[in-house]
């Protein structure tokens, strides 16, 4: 597979740069992969599309708002990308700045308390913060919103860029298929008799790591942690067994469904998911429906949706969705594939 096989052209004017005025009023792409066709819904039809004892999988991480600003002691201004905790006091960071940081240095955050530099481990930076990083993020970061959004975050994506059931503190991007729902259809969801679990996946900046390798297997996806329940997994199992649906609610679900069932049944516990999903890679095993976001062209994500329905499918619904002016990305529309 080649990267170039995964392109489709997109109208700068269907970038969804802001979020709906409601999370549910979003267009939903329904995509039957057994008779090939399309539909045009909305997401508040979801619960009349799923099925009785479907099990619906979410992905219950928070974001963390992990940018900081920071200073040297020269005065020059350094940006903080928060990419995981390392210990109690200490988080591996991308440093930007006009000068390069060094071992040793410290920095100075907002409130002026003092951040020292450890070491450089590969591209990131090892950063001892002399207190819990997340709550130093949670009390001075902002929302590192994706870059194909281009503009700066305002206080409304505080709430926006996190998903109504999100629980364990720790992405740096949010998981964005699960934006769409909203408390009334989740209750809806239960009165129709659709189960739901939660497994929790921290999203990190990997997510958004382009593709730059033409021969799509020699492409390494970032690492990132989860953690399955012990009585998520045998619900999983248990409807695999008995020949139920699992319904993934975006891709970061489908890694860890994936990664945890690498070996057969899905195992319970912590582990690093660091299986690449695309078409010619291993199988996607554990999933039967998938509700996602519209994702960049090359995209890893988008090769994983290809794994799951096949890339000629999935791009003839990229281009139904770009023909009919679908909203794309983070805070755009969705579509459903069965």
């Amino acid at each position: 597979m080649l990267r170039s096989e995964f392109h489709y052209e997109l109208p700068d004017e269907l970038i969804a740069r802001h979020p709906p005025g409601e999370r549910s009023a979003g267009r939903l792409l329904l995509v039957d992969g057994a008779r090939g066709s399309y539909a045009d819904r909305r997401v508040i039809d979801l619960p009349g599309l799923l099925r009785p004892r479907d099990l619906l999988v979410v992905n219950d991480t928070r974001v963390i708002p992990a940018r900081l600003w920071a200073h040297k002691a020269t005065g020059g201004r350094v940006e903080i990308l928060l990419e995981r905790t390392s210990d109690a006091s200490r988080a591996r960071v991308q440093l930007r700045a006009s000068k390069a940081v060094r071992p040793g240095a410290e920095l100075t955050l907002a409130d002026g308390s003092l951040v020292a530099v450890v070491a450089q481990v590969d591209e990131f930076w090892e950063l001892d913060f002399r207190a819990d990083p997340l709550a130093v993020f949670e009390r001075l970061g902002e929302v590192p919103l994706p870059p194909y959004l281009d503009r700066p975050p305002e206080a409304a994506d505080r709430e926006r860029y996190q998903t109504v059931y999100a629980r364990e503190r720790g992405s740096v991007a949010a998981p964005t298929a699960g934006l769409h729902f909203t408390p009334q259809i989740l209750a809806a969801l239960d009165a129709a008799g659709v189960e739901r679990a939660a497994v929790t996946l921290h999203v990190g900046y990997g997510t958004f790591k382009p593709v730059r390798v033409e021969d799509v297997e020699a492409h390494v996806v970032d690492p990132e942690r989860y953690t399955i329940a012990a009585d998520t997994a045998a619900r999983l199992n248990a409807a695999r067994a008995a020949g139920r649906r699992i319904v993934a609610v975006g891709t970061t679900t489908v890694r860890a469904l994936e990664s945890a069932g690498r070996d057969g049944p899905i195992a319970a516990g912590d582990g690093i998911a660091d299986v690449f999903l695309h078409p010619g890679g291993p199988p996607i095993a554990h999933v039967d429906a998938l509700l996602t976001n519209f994702h960049l062209p090359r995209s890893s994500l988008l090769m994983l949706v290809c794994a799951f329905a096949g890339r000629e499918a999935v791009l003839r619904a990229y281009h139904e969705a770009v023909a009919a002016g679908y909203r794309f990305y983070s805070y755009g529309d969705a579509m459903l594939i069965v």
